[in-house]
Parts: structure tokens; sequence; C-alpha cells
């Protein structure tokens, strides 16, 4: 091969090497060009495939419907047993709803109320009049009215609180002061352990 052949090859590689160069920073360097992900070496994240939520199976015959339907409502009353001892708005009966009420249980709750021993001391009166001795009965007759003073003076002492406290932080509410009085005498007559909603604050506790 002459050598003049030769040079003109290599001029002919060197100027179509040249020109693909040219062509392709024409076209990196274009006005507006984006460059995809794909040449600036970014995976696009696969998008994840949500699968169906599972359900129970189908009963297979009757027997088993009754089964997962006692399951199901056996759930549902304890969620429903749950939530009223705890206070939740949701599954408390009509008579404990409402922010008067709460601050009602609150206020008899953080204090000692003579009406919780009331129970505990009429079965002791009922024992003690079903003894026929004079002396034990009438020991269980002054203990019945040193109770029934106790409850009723206590019962004044929570009506005069309750109205102190629901004027003074609701003075637009609709409760009835009477129906809130009964509600707290009568939440003042149960043990506190046995109180539904279950006490939220401390004995002595500031209201």
């Amino acid at each position: 091969m002459s050598p003049l052949f030769r040079r003109k090859s290599t001029d002919l590689v060197a100027d179509a090497t040249a020109s693909v160069t040219e062509d392709e920073s024409a076209t990196v360097h274009r006005k507006g060009y984006t460059p995809s992900k794909k040449e600036l070496g970014v995976v696009t994240p696969k998008r994840t495939v949500q699968g169906r939520r599972v359900q129970d199976p189908a009963p297979a015959n009757r027997k088993e419907a009754y089964k997962q339907l006692r399951e199901r409502q056996r759930a549902e009353r304890l969620e429903a047993s749950e939530g009223m001892r705890n206070g939740d708005e949701r599954y408390l009966l009509a008579r404990d709803r409402g922010p008067e009420r709460s601050l009602v249980r609150d206020l008899v709750d953080s204090r000692r109320t003579a009406g919780s021993y009331f129970i505990g001391g009429a079965v002791i009166v009922l024992i003690g009049s079903s003894i026929a001795i004079p002396a034990v009965q009438l020991a269980s007759n002054v203990l019945w009215a040193g109770l029934a003073l106790a409850v009723l003076v206590d019962s004044i002492f929570i009506s005069r609180r309750i109205k102190t406290q629901i004027r003074t932080r609701f003075p637009d509410t609709t409760q009835r002061l009477g129906s809130l009085y009964f509600y707290g005498i009568m939440r003042g007559l149960t043990f506190r352990r046995m109180r539904v909603p279950k006490p939220k604050v401390e004995l002595g506790a500031e209201v």
C-alpha cells in the first residue's frame, strides 16, 4: 500500500471521528436539553406492588358463621367496655357524656366522700339489726343515723362545689344543675374502685 493512500485513509478516519464528536457535543450542549436519568446513572425505583387486604376466610357452614359472629361480638363488647372504663366519649352512655359530666366526675373523684362508706355501713347496720340484742340494735340504729347525716352533709358540699365550678367554667352550659348534682351524688355513693368511668384524678388533686 502506498504512503499516499495510507495518509488519506488516516485523514478520513480522523475527520469522521471529529464529526461524531462535534455532533455529540452539539447534542449534549444543545440549549434546553435535559439528560435522562439513565444517562446520569440514576436508577428509577420500582413502585411497590400493594397486595390486596387479606380477609377472613368465608365460613364453611352455618355453625362456623355463628362462631365467627360470636367472636366478633365478644371482641366488640370488650372494646366497648374498656372504652367506657377509660372515659372514651365514643363508648360512654348518654348520662356520662359531655365536658360538664367529666368535670363533675373529677370533682367527686378528687376527694373522699362519705357516700363511699355508706354501702359498707348499711351492711353492718343490717346485720346488727338482725341480732336480738337491744344494745347491738341500738348501736346499729345510731350508726345508720350517723351515716345518713354524713351522706346528707357531704351531698350538700358536693352540690355546692359542682355549682361553683360549672358556673365558672361553663357559664353557657345547657345542662341542668339539678341533674349534675344528682349525677355527682350518685357517683359519690359508689366505691371508688367500682366507678365507671374510672377516676382520672388522684385523691387530693386540684381540679
